[in-house]
């Protein structure tokens, strides 16, 4: 039997029914849907996109549909013996670009009529949030039983405006006004749900839902999507098997090669790794390591945030933010840290108990290596189409000693800059340094030591080290001179490696390297 016929990886599915009717491979999350059902209550979860949100909902529509049939075998089948349907109201924003001002109203009346079909279009000539509260109550009567309600990706109006504030305002207006009928019409609901990728509690669209239980950064539920190390073991032991024979090696090679490529998320203070979703089964379907969630969209936004902030690319990560506004901040803060991190570019890699902080870091290589080629490509737009330049090229270069023809590419890349308005020629050189330096270390080993005044940047291959000070407006011999005053070089002189010592200036008047000073020790 091949691999197709024996195991079927559900790329692209998010209907929990389609996926078990046909079966595919499911990691049972159903003990976290017994949870949220035991709690007959309001919830709303925060996670990045294609992260499983969409299954889960659909997961739990199928529980409160009645239809037991689909969980044979799982976690919830043990758990509950209650399996009575209920009328569920299950609203997809997901599906429109929410262009203009008649877009999302389109979308609300393409569901409303739908529900209106089947408990009664009385109220069909009212604003879209009358017609809702009309149905919810219409359906709780007609089946004798409470209304579900289910919102997925409740926040895509907001997201697809960021840029667009009229336009995120008339969107806000009309969905605080639409989404508010969870609260005002709690006798009709059994449990409510929305997901989505931020919280935008500071644009009002929350504040009258004062009865939402926040899930996201809950210990309880740190694991309800995404997939853990012992799910990946256990579910997929057979594409493991089958990955190692293609790629040749043992299984503990591609546990450890999965490892650093996709996990590395945390949704709290304790949570355990958690193994991006989507880059798992297409790996596994695909029986290949791509960039497969990076690759899925573009973190277009993100950029938007980090040029009107001004902030140096090194700062991004690691950084350190406080609990307290982390957890409660909207993604249309000035500062754009929350914004990271909720959308999964940035991840909980440590918690400070005595002051209340959290440390964000990229969560794996996918994730900081795909990013850090977006950035580069933004600050030099078709970066490889320039005078020949590309990172391989310049990687070769520095494994086997070309210090003059690496230094040639950078200076080319440099000259390339198309600098703006809203940055300094400084802070681009030094962005384009850090992004150029940092993106070789997926292929060599890297030492940055500017935090603490030491060595500016230091690179190891198999035979070479490179010693690097860099320097604005002044001399790339000053730049030396400060290598030879600090002795850098004097802990690597028994690596039995060859060390080379380089000395670098910006001059921010020209935009151009100054001739590099280029020493042995």
């Amino acid at each position: 039997m091949n691999r197709t016929e024996s195991v079927k990886y559900p790329i692209g599915i998010q209907s929990f029914a389609k996926l078990r009717e046909n079966n595919y491979l499911y990691v049972d999350k159903t003990k976290y849907v017994y949870k949220l059902i035991s709690n007959q209550s309001y919830y709303f979860l925060s996670r990045p996109r294609r992260f499983g949100k969409s299954l889960l909902l659909s997961t739990i529509e199928a529980y409160y549909q009645g239809r037991r049939e689909l969980f044979k075998g799982l976690a919830i089948e043990s758990l509950t013996d209650k399996w009575e349907p209920h009328p569920v109201l299950h609203l997809d924003l997901n599906n429109r670009e929410y262009k203009d001002e008649t877009s999302l109203i389109a979308e609300l009346n393409a569901n409303l009529e739908h529900w209106e079909i089947i408990y009664g279009d009385e109220k069909k000539d009212r604003a879209p949030e009358e017609r809702f509260a009309y149905i919810i109550r219409r359906a709780c009567e007609k089946t004798g039983r409470k209304v579900v309600i289910l919102i997925d990706e409740y926040d895509k109006p907001l997201l697809n405006t960021i840029h667009r504030p009229e336009l995120a305002d008339v969107y806000r207006s009309q969905l605080k006004a639409f989404y508010s009928n969870m609260k005002t019409m709690d006798a009709y609901i059994e449990m409510a749900m929305l997901t989505g990728v931020a919280r935008f509690s500071k644009v009002s669209i929350f504040s009258d839902l004062n009865n939402l239980w926040d899930i996201s950064f809950s210990e309880k539920f740190s694991a309800i999507c995404g997939i853990t190390s012992e799910e990946l073991s256990h579910y997929f032991q057979d594409g493991i098997g089958e990955l190692s024979k293609i790629m040749q090696c043992s299984k503990g090679d591609i546990l450890k090669q999965l490892r650093k490529k996709y996990d590395g998320y945390h949704f709290s203070q304790h949570s355990p790794d958690i193994f991006n979703p989507f880059s798992i089964v297409n790996a596994f379907a695909d029986m290949r390591m791509g960039d497969f969630w990076f690759d899925s969209g573009t973190p277009t936004f993100l950029f938007h945030l980090l040029e009107c902030g001004n902030l140096p690319f090194r700062k991004i990560a690691p950084s350190v933010i406080s609990r307290r506004y982390l957890e409660s901040a909207g993604l249309l803060s000035s500062d754009p840290m929350p914004a990271f991190y909720q959308s999964g570019y940035l991840t909980i890699k440590n918690y400070d108990p005595d002051f209340q902080e959290y440390i964000l870091d990229y969560p794996n290589e996918e994730v900081k290596f795909g990013f850090l080629e977006y950035l580069l490509r933004h600050v030099v737009p078709e970066v490889e189409s320039r005078r020949g330049f590309s990172i391989p090229d310049f990687v070769r270069d520095v494994r086997s000693g070309k210090i003059e023809s690496f230094m040639r590419r950078m200076e080319s890349l440099v000259a390339d800059v198309p600098y703006s308005e809203k940055g300094s020629a400084e802070s681009h050189f030094q962005n384009l340094v850090y992004l150029l330096f940092t993106l070789m270390g997926h292929y060599t080993r890297m030492e940055d030591r500017t935090s603490d005044g030491r060595i500016d940047l230091q690179v190891e291959t198999s035979g070479y080290i490179y010693i690097f000070e860099f320097k604005i407006d002044s001399t790339s011999r000053a730049a030396m001179e400060q290598i030879r005053d600090k002795k850098y070089w004097l802990r690597d002189t028994l690596s039995g490696k060859e060390i080379y010592l380089i000395g670098v200036n910006f001059d921010t008047s020209t935009r151009r390297l100054s001739e590099p000073v280029i020493e042995r020790p």
